[in-house]
């Protein structure tokens, strides 16, 4: 038996150890190792508040603040989402097993391997990314120190350019700062990589099968075309019974994950909103001004690029499910169905009534993973960066 875990979720199984968030993963060394993840994160948000006891509180101060720390407290509700639903990534590993032991057909399989392979590539690109995005950040901030190795004339001023108070002396103590602030950055975008991956892979495996269960309608029906003079029709009935039972698989997988995150989901798009409006005007307020530090642009850059490359694909993949889900119907639809036997027409008829209920990923009941969602998303953190 071909496990689903090592063909599709490799890549996947890496990251999420990095962070001590891989659900087979329960020894004490691990579970030690997930608290100092979530408690280097944490710290630094608890140091990024502590400047308000020690500086004045001006408008532009918060802002700096919160653009920073509405960031990281969303890396903080991925973690605890994953932490809390461990039980149900390893429900949805063996619900994808299940699935995958089912199919027999070489056709199901390409499609199925055709989609983790769409999911692989996410996965390899944005691992690439994070990796670049952390040498870059690393070499900007190790850059001024090479100089004065390079020119014994220079001297620098060690000051932290993100905003921390850790209650000691910042130049004394400058690498060891440096070096928490760093790992709490690097660790939280490892956390936002690994867990929107795997969520990413989830919902192109649904995709997958709704695929399949479109394939499964089409060639019943083709299956009774090519052999009617023989009528078999035990042949067609089970094909269209296997089409409906894995696109029902597909919808009950897809609902399952949203309705175990959804909670978090909610928190992430109202700290997404805030995170994209905060950083866009700390970015507009850069830019403006006509002497910046490259640290704090970088900074700002990057956050606001991946809150908006975030809410993009997390609405983009639920288009994808609702089109995917569509794509049966359409099946049916455009299938010789009308020279099929009355029953069979009538089994078409049902599933095209069916094809009437809108389906997607329904966060809340306020929120449905979908481009125009994005749009709006995207629309009111522009509206808030105005006013």
């Amino acid at each position: 038996m071909i496990s689903v875990v090592d063909k599709y979720f490799s890549l996947n199984r890496i990251l999420l150890l990095i962070v001590g968030l891989w659900p087979y993963q329960k020894s004490k060394l691990a579970r030690l190792h997930s608290f100092c993840c979530i408690s280097i994160i944490v710290t630094f948000i608890i140091f990024q508040f502590t400047t308000f006891l020690t500086t004045k509180c001006t408008t532009d101060h918060i802002i700096k603040i919160f653009a920073l720390s509405s960031g990281i407290s969303a890396f903080v509700i991925k973690y605890n989402s994953f932490c809390v639903n461990s039980n149900t990534i390893k429900n949805l590993m063996e619900q994808l097993q299940c699935i995958y032991d089912d199919i027999m057909d070489k056709n199901e399989i390409t499609i199925i391997d055709r989609y983790a392979d769409i999911a692989k590539r996410y996965t390899i690109t944005f691992t690439i990314c994070l990796c670049c995005s952390i040498s870059v950040v690393t070499v900007v901030q190790l850059w001024p120190d090479f100089d004065i190795i390079l020119s014994a004339n220079k001297s620098r001023s060690y000051r932290l350019q993100v905003s921390t108070e850790y209650f000691m002396d910042q130049e004394k103590y400058y690498y060891l700062l440096l070096l928490h602030i760093n790992l709490a950055l690097y660790m939280g975008l490892t956390v936002l990589v690994a867990t929107g991956l795997m969520l990413l892979a989830f919902l192109y495996h649904a995709c997958g099968m709704f695929e399949i269960a479109s394939y499964r309608i089409k060639n019943a029906i083709d299956i009774y075309i090519s052999s009617i003079k023989l009528k078999n029709k035990s042949l067609v009935c089970k094909g269209l019974i296997y089409g409906v039972y894995i696109h029902r698989k597909a919808m009950m997988f897809s609902d399952y994950l949203i309705s175990r995150f959804e909670i978090s989901f909610m928190f992430l798009i109202v700290v997404s909103v805030i995170n994209l409006s905060l950083n866009t005007f700390r970015l507009f307020q850069m830019l403006s001004s006509s002497t910046y530090n490259i640290e704090e642009l970088l900074i700002t850059l990057i956050s606001t690029g991946i809150c908006f490359i975030y809410m993009f694909l997390a609405n983009f993949i639920g288009q994808e499910i609702t089109d995917h889900y569509d794509l049966i119907f359409a099946t049916a639809y455009k299938v010789q169905w009308y020279i099929t036997p009355l029953y069979i027409q009538n089994f078409i008829l049902f599933l095209l009534l069916r094809g009437n209920k809108y389906f997607g990923l329904n966060v809340g009941g306020l929120f449905v993973g979908s481009l125009p969602c994005f749009a709006s998303l995207a629309n009111a953190s522009l509206s808030f960066f105005i006013v």
